[in-house]
């Protein structure tokens, strides 16, 4: 829609700021006020001489009566019709919504500027809310940690609760067992003290609902996160990548008031090691080059270093973000289905706790091993994103006869900045768990969303 359909309203308002009557401007400009009515009322397109004239005649730019409302506001009030729950206010309502009325948009940003921002600001409040909802439904459903804490301050609760009835209940208690039920209620009472203060230590280092390092595995995701999961220590000429990179690196993370726990570290120096192997099987510029020229794709670069794939999913996760069209993820899981590693990309949130949607391309690779899984994935939102996702299953670990079988199975996604994912026709439906997914319709829900639904 052209930015001047909003002139008109400009005039009418700069003109009764100006103190101007609509016949007395008309007259100035040259024009009959019935025609300078219609053009105030956005019925007329003006533009040329007339609108330079309307301009001196108002004192101000021709510019700024010919602009059309802020871009970002404009763009929010699109975004919030677009992205308005259908049958809400009944199918025929939303298809007015969006073709008729949104082509008004900018005229009512225009001649409505403060409802205009209200809505745009409280649109954005709700999705900020939804995104909290889902963060802490996830976090309250599954967190172990959390869960812990709670069990163990009731258990002291209950034990205190219990001695303190004893001791009411009994006022003729033998001295030794009297001495011993207080000994109880100030063990107890410590240890529910105890429990609190590492439960609010817990909380508040998670600082919102939606980030923190509550378990080893979150720590050292973040402290990855930190460099954008690219370690250009480890990198070939790299200072840590000589004997004891990992270790010294850790060590320092510690010192640093990193990686506090034995399990994280051990779990990032695991990772940093087979980080360093990648890196040496792959020197940085020279794949970094190939991974280009073949486009980003997984199995032509497996077949040109004589690797194995989910060795060059881990490679082409820890490229540097310079330079490349768009976000690279990861997410692995074990033959459970728990995530065991999570490099997020913007769009495509992963479940800190419990299992993720059963669609997943990822779990498809754990029904297959060894066999390669690429699809074109879109995850459920209000503002639905496509990616291309590439995944393999392995088993890992030492093969025997009699031994269990253990799988790893990896999960790459390239956003729509490789290309390719927006002009795909068959597109698989995701969410991130069917807890806070709204697909109703989705064939492998296994409860119902607390959501609201989506159209």
């Amino acid at each position: 829609m052209a930015k001047n359909v909003l002139t008109g309203s400009r005039i009418r308002a700069r003109r009764a700021d100006y103190g101007l009557k609509q016949s007395e401007l008309a007259e100035r400009v040259g024009i009959s006020p019935s025609y300078l009515n219609l053009i105030e009322h956005n019925r007329r397109r003006i533009g040329g001489k007339l609108l330079v004239a309307l301009a001196r005649a108002l004192e101000t730019e021709p510019v700024a009566l010919s602009e059309g409302a802020e871009t970002a506001l404009v763009d929010a009030l699109r975004e919030a019709a677009v992205e308005a729950p259908a049958g809400r206010a009944g199918p025929e309502r939303a298809s007015a919504l969006s073709a008729e009325e949104l082509d008004r948009v900018e005229e009512f940003a225009g001649r409505f500027p403060g409802w205009a921002a209200l809505l745009a600001e409280t649109h954005a409040r709700v999705r900020e809310a939804e995104r909290s909802v889902e963060a802490l439904s996830d976090r309250l459903s599954h967190d172990p940690h959390l869960s812990a804490s709670l069990h163990e301050m009731l258990s002291s609760v209950t034990a205190i609760r219990s001695t303190a009835a004893i001791l009411a209940d009994t006022p003729d208690l033998d001295r030794d067992w009297l001495n011993r039920f207080h000994r109880n209620i100030n063990d107890d009472s410590a240890r529910l003290a105890e429990s609190a203060e590492g439960l609010v230590r817990y909380l508040d280092d998670g600082g919102s609902a939606d980030a923190g390092a509550g378990t080893p595995q979150e720590e050292v995701e973040a402290w990855f996160g930190r460099s954008g999961f690219h370690v250009e220590a480890l990198e070939a000429g790299g200072a840590a990548g000589g004997e004891g990179g990992p270790e010294k690196m850790v060590a320092e993370a510690r010192s640093a008031g990193q990686l506090r726990g034995a399990a994280a570290r051990e779990m990032a120096t695991a990772r940093l090691e087979r980080y360093r192997a990648d890196a040496e099987a792959m020197p940085l510029a020279a794949f970094a080059e190939a991974a280009h020229e073949a486009g980003y794709d997984p199995g032509t670069l497996a077949g040109r270093y004589g690797l194995p794939v989910e060795a060059v999913l881990r490679r082409l996760a820890s490229l540097p973000r310079e330079g490349l069209p768009g976000e690279i993820g990861l997410v692995s899981c074990d033959g459970s289905g728990t995530l065991t590693f999570r490099k997020p990309v913007q769009g495509f949130p992963m479940p800190r706790f419990g299992a993720a949607c059963a669609l997943w391309p990822l779990y498809a690779a754990l029904t297959r091993p060894a066999m390669p899984v690429r699809a074109v994935v879109e995850m459920a939102g209000r503002s639905p994103r496509r990616f291309t996702a590439f995944a393999i299953c392995r088993p890992v670990g030492a093969l025997g006869f009699g031994a269990p079988q253990v799988f790893e199975a990896h999960m790459l996604l390239l956003d729509e900045g490789f290309g390719g994912a927006r002009e795909a026709r068959d597109v698989l439906e995701l969410g991130t768990s069917c807890r806070i997914c709204p697909r109703e319709a989705c064939p492998a829900r296994r409860e119902p969303s607390i959501i609201g639904r989506q159209g």
